[in-house]
């Protein structure tokens, strides 16, 4: 029997008939409606993000188990009346590093039966507290598998009751009892380090400077939450894994430059021996003393030997000097990029050991170039070439990197606008007077939003394109654009001087000049002229930026645009720290406040379990709400009344007889 559907478009009919298989009676529809309202009423969930963490995989272990204080800042508030100082600071050690230091901890007490009965408890009521702003689906959700049912008992019950105590008591008593109370404590720490944080936001950089950048990227891939804006170090390995000869020699020599071999050779088993074979065969007799590598670590500067230390500068001076070749390559081949005061190579007098810089000539410090020739000076020799063949090979062949590239693909972004929060790593190019700045690219005009869209849209063709297709090359040649390019939201920068940072000793040379963006945005009119652009409105909308180490030592504030613009560069890097002062920030929003949290060097995780030293996390700033935020007021909660609409909709559609309820047996 067909029913009246005046009022229902035809998408609409097609659309609840779809639904209908999802709620198939106007009951199962109404039990949704009512659990998404409710839903609706829980406060908002904690957000973290950090930036610019460089591969410092330790450091940034340590302030995602710690949640930039948020941990120990809710064991003071739950447990400050009633554990002093140490004992706070223990537990805190526990949480974040519970398999370690369960060990310490069992080895200086007197009574293990008191102290595990002690210790679950805390940790319990420490969970409890956390979980309570989820609802019960989503905490079982983050439950291990093989406690589930344990955990949910223990955080669901009414401990008024005396029947109901005894119960709690006799499952605590029998974790200790059959042996598994250390697994049980390793169990709910986890779960609360998984839910102190709903959603993580990396504001770009995980690769690069540090040791570790595979270990960091493996940590993200386990994360619940996460999403990435790129940054510009991270965009020149996306073209590296892609295949770009030129992204693959601005790694090499980056990671040659800060002793970062270890993450290619064995994090991502990527073989630099032809490198090496060349640079001993070409480079053994010329000047390298510009291309040793920084070895910032005290012992491992004593360890390592002058052969060792020769040899890497070698590597260092063959691979920069094809990094200079095929720089110029890219920019002749891209008029558009506007980089043709990069092309420095023809500019050198060869026999008086100078090179011409905007007119002006300046002695070098390195002349000794034996794979250039001067009537080509941009040309690959045969061996170069071979070395650069081989080295796209073993890049594309890693299988680690690929998995990598690949979920940063999935999970990131030039930018990200979230819960009324625009994210992007480097900013927005725009001229002094405050508009967007025009980028002229294969006959079309980018600027502003429209300029980010296509910088993505390119770093996705470099990658996805298919083989030997014009679509990727020039997908690649564009990874190395927004490495390095004037205009490029990653970079900010009038010009990457990388050339006579490595061979020119006059350090006037070496400014590189910040976009006109990073004056505007201390402004809250140049702040809301960007998010505008990226249709925020103006209540309660931020930008959070990374890329830009601030200088606290030199007065800097992390805080632009009268509260408008958070800068968290993460400050991990220890290359950064002495310039910095400090170790960086990150930003906490909950449903109470936007914290900004500086960060003191991390002491290591030695100190953290032997004295329970962690990094010093101090309050920067504070931004309380005029009221407390709600799931109701975040992107989630528009995506839940959107649907309760929907079902609405559909259990008019049922009451009229538009769309017949499937009623089984059962029901």
């Amino acid at each position: 029997m067909m029913h009246d559907t005046e009022g229902y478009s035809p998408y609409e009919i097609e659309y609840l008939r779809l639904l209908a298989k999802e709620y198939p009676t106007a009951q199962k529809a109404a039990t949704e409606i009512i659990n998404l309202n409710a839903i609706l009423g829980l406060p908002k969930a904690t957000e973290h993000f950090m930036s610019d963490i460089h591969g410092q995989n330790d450091a940034f272990t340590h302030v995602m188990n710690s949640a930039s204080g948020a941990i120990r800042d809710k064991i003071d508030t739950l447990l400050g009346g009633e554990l002093n100082e140490e004992e706070r600071a223990k537990l805190a050690s526990l949480i974040y590093y519970p398999k370690e230091k369960l060990q310490l901890l069992l080895q200086e007490e007197p009574d293990e039966i008191e102290f595990y009965k002690r210790t679950l408890n805390h940790l319990i009521e420490l969970c409890h507290m956390i979980t309570s702003k989820y609802t019960r689906s989503k905490v079982r959700k983050a439950l291990p598998e093989e406690y589930a049912y344990v955990i949910d008992e223990l955080l669901n019950q009414d401990f008024t009751l005396n029947n109901k105590q005894e119960y709690y008591d006799n499952i605590i008593s029998t974790i200790i009892n059959i042996g598994k109370a250390d697994d049980f404590i390793e169990a709910v720490c986890g779960v609360i380090k998984r839910l102190i944080v709903d959603r993580l936001h990396i504001i770009g950089d995980v690769f690069d400077r540090g040791p570790r950048a595979d270990l960091v990227m493996e940590d993200l891939m386990q994360h619940h939450a996460v999403d990435i804006q790129w940054g510009n170090h991270d965009i020149l390995w996306m073209g590296a894994a892609a295949g770009s000869p030129i992204c693959i020699a601005t790694v090499l020599s980056n990671s040659i430059l800060y002793n970062n071999l270890y993450v290619i050779e064995s994090g991502y088993g990527i073989s630099l021996r032809k490198l090496a074979v060349f640079a001993d065969e070409f480079y053994t007799m010329t000047d390298v003393h510009s291309f040793a590598t920084r070895i910032l670590d005290k012992k491992e500067k004593e360890r390592t030997t002058h052969k060792e230390l020769v040899r890497t500068a070698r590597m260092s001076k063959a691979i920069t000097v094809i990094l200079f070749k095929l720089m110029g390559q890219v920019v002749k081949r891209n008029p558009d990029f506007e980089m043709d005061d990069r092309l420095l190579l023809h500019k050198v007098d060869y026999d008086h050991g100078t090179v011409d810089l905007y007119g002006t000539e300046y002695p070098m410090n390195d002349c000794d170039f034996p794979t250039i020739d001067r009537n080509d000076p941009y040309k690959l020799t045969e061996e170069e070439s071979e070395v650069m063949a081989n080295l796209v090979m073993e890049f594309k062949a890693s299988e680690k990197l690929q998995k990598h590239i690949r979920f940063l693909y999935r999970v990131g972004g030039m930018y990200l606008v979230y819960n009324n929060n625009l994210l992007l790593h480097g900013g927005v190019p725009m001229n002094e007077d405050g508009s967007f700045k025009s980028f002229e690219y294969h006959g079309a005009t980018y600027n502003g939003r429209r300029l980010l869209d296509l910088c993505e849209k390119k770093a996705k063709d470099a990658y996805f394109a298919p083989e030997g297709s014009e679509a990727k090359e020039s997908g690649m040649d564009f990874t190395f654009y927004l490495w390095c390019g004037k205009k490029s939201p990653l970079f900010c920068r009038d010009r990457i001087t990388t050339f006579e940072r490595r061979f020119v000793d006059d350090k006037s040379t070496w400014k590189e000049s910040k976009d006109p963006y990073y004056e505007i945005t201390k402004t809250e009119d140049g702040c809301l002229k960007i998010l505008h652009e990226f249709g925020l409105g103006d209540k309660d909308s931020h930008i959070i930026n990374g890329h830009v180490p601030v200088k606290v030592k030199d007065g800097e504030s992390p805080i632009r645009g009268n509260g408008r613009l958070f800068n968290i560069d993460g400050g991990f890097s220890k290359a950064y720290q002495k310039t910095t002062g400090i170790a960086g920030y990150s930003l906490i929003y909950n449903s109470y406040v936007m914290k900004l949290v500086a960060h003191e060097p991390f002491p290591g995780k030695e100190e953290v379990l032997k004295n329970n030293k962690d990094i010093q996390h101090m309050t920067d700033v504070t931004e309380e709400l005029q009221d407390r935020l709600m799931i109701s007021d975040t992107d989630n909660g528009a995506k839940l009344q959107r649907n309760i609409k929907r079902l609405t909709k559909l259990m008019e559609a049922y009451k009229s007889g538009v769309i017949p309820e499937n009623l089984g047996k059962n029901d």
